[in-house]
């Protein structure tokens, strides 16, 4: 497995062999909105950077997933609609939202890695 890239937004990617990008929510994420009552997939498509792909329910709040990079949507991870609870029993691994095919492959090198992702969350603890 490559390593894990994040969003500010609290997503992870990895880049698969295949060459698509599996995407979910970080653990930090997951317990910030609690338990996961509900999750509205993205269909299979094109979506641009930003759009607004999945929604999460929780017992606390509803939150948007936005795709993290300009590209197709090819799976989808239905295990999430009949067990939405697998987000907070397992964000990094049967928790996944989707899988889609960057417009550009390289783009997900510069999002953040590990080290970046800590000191997002290291500088929104101390704010």
């Amino acid at each position: 497995m490559s390593e894990l890239r994040y969003t500010v937004d609290h997503e992870w990617l990895r880049q698969d062999a295949d060459g698509l990008v599996t995407v979910g929510i970080t653990a930090y994420a997951q317990e910030a909105l609690g338990d996961v009552v509900f999750v509205q997939l993205p269909e299979v498509q094109d979506y641009a950077v930003g759009a607004e792909v999945a929604v999460l329910e929780s017992v606390k709040a509803a939150s948007n997933i936005a795709m993290p990079l300009d590209g197709e949507v090819v799976e989808i991870n239905t295990a999430l609609e009949a067990s939405p609870e697998l987000v907070n029993e397992d964000p990094l691994g049967q928790g996944w939202f989707f899988r889609f095919r960057p417009v550009d492959a390289s783009a997900v090198a510069a999002l953040l890695d590990k080290a970046a992702y800590d000191r997002l969350l290291n500088a929104n603890a101390d704010a």
